[in-house]
């Protein structure tokens, strides 16, 4: 059951997304009450999101203030990147479909806490902060999309490479949500250094067909993303990164596995695979 800052969040992020495609709604219906007070749209747009966050100041204390800030901020996103997708012209709408999917995932992180595993639930959760790497990743792909937008313009295009790495996102988040479902409070964001009583080893569902099928969704969404923008640098660039740091991530973590389940989790590894692509794991015969 959803926890009740799961159902703040939840209701946050749904409001800030309605609320952002609004004037978009307004104008196909033949209202044109925006355009009295404000003379462009990210003006409004900005008059909007301050407005809810006021709201939110106004409503919220402590952590579930900063709740709701953040998720209010992932809707509005949401929004803003469908309406890049409907209206931007067409070397613009893969950008919104990008700022969908990111901004999508990171909410769907800390919702899928609030529902699996509540008492681990922060504001990390939301991995906005995962790490300095990722921050710089994230904008070095804003960077190489701008960059090839103002000189080959053609190549940002929408084309089947888009659509297969949208395909590749949501496969991804699919697959890493049903792991984190199945696991329920064996999951977490931080790699466990001790052994908890209700620890427990999870081989069944879709740990079946693969020993970090979290991981696995993770690893295929980053790179779903740098295909959606149509980004050859990046995409090499998240592919090496994104290996490495999923190598090092799964030694520690089986580390502490084998640790915590010994001969249990050493005939788990003889029966399924990583599903990382050229990633073992921690064998002790190693």
């Amino acid at each position: 059951m959803l926890c009740r800052d799961g159902i703040l969040s939840l209701c946050c992020f749904i409001a800030a997304g309605l609320i952002s495609l609004l004037p978009e709604l307004a104008f196909r219906l033949g209202f044109d009450v925006y355009t009295v007070y404000f003379t462009d749209t990210w003006s409004l747009h900005a008059a909007q999101y301050i407005f809810i966050n006021v709201i939110a100041l106004l409503a919220f204390r402590g952590f579930a203030y900063q709740v709701a800030i953040r998720a209010l901020l992932l809707g509005y996103v949401v929004g803003i990147g469908i309406l890049i997708w409907i209206n931007a012209p067409p070397t613009w709408k893969i950008f919104g479909i990008y700022m969908t999917v990111l901004a999508s995932f990171h909410y769907s992180e800390f919702l899928a806490i609030a529902w699996t595993n509540p008492l681990s639930l922060s504001i990390d959760s939301f991995i906005l902060n995962h790490s300095v790497a990722y921050g710089a990743a994230a904008c070095l792909s804003w960077i190489e999309f701008l960059v090839e937008r103002h000189y080959f313009c053609d190549i940002k295009l929408p084309s089947l490479a888009s659509y297969f790495g949208l395909i590749l996102c949501i496969s991804g988040e699919i697959l890493r949500k049903l792991a984190m479902c199945t696991a329920k409070h064996n999951f977490n964001h931080v790699v466990q250094s001790e052994k908890h009583d209700n620890h427990e080893l999870v081989t069944h569902g879709v740990y079946n067909l693969c020993r970090h099928p979290s991981y696995v969704g993770w690893f295929y969404w980053s790179l779903g993303t740098q295909l959606i923008l149509q980004n050859p640098f990046c995409l090499f660039a998240y592919a090496i990164m994104s290996w490495k740091f999923f190598y090092e991530r799964v030694l520690i973590e089986e580390l502490s596995l084998l640790t915590f389940f010994g001969e249990d989790y050493v005939e788990y590894q003889k029966r399924v695979g990583t599903g990382l692509p050229f990633i073992c794991g921690y064998k002790i015969d190693s």
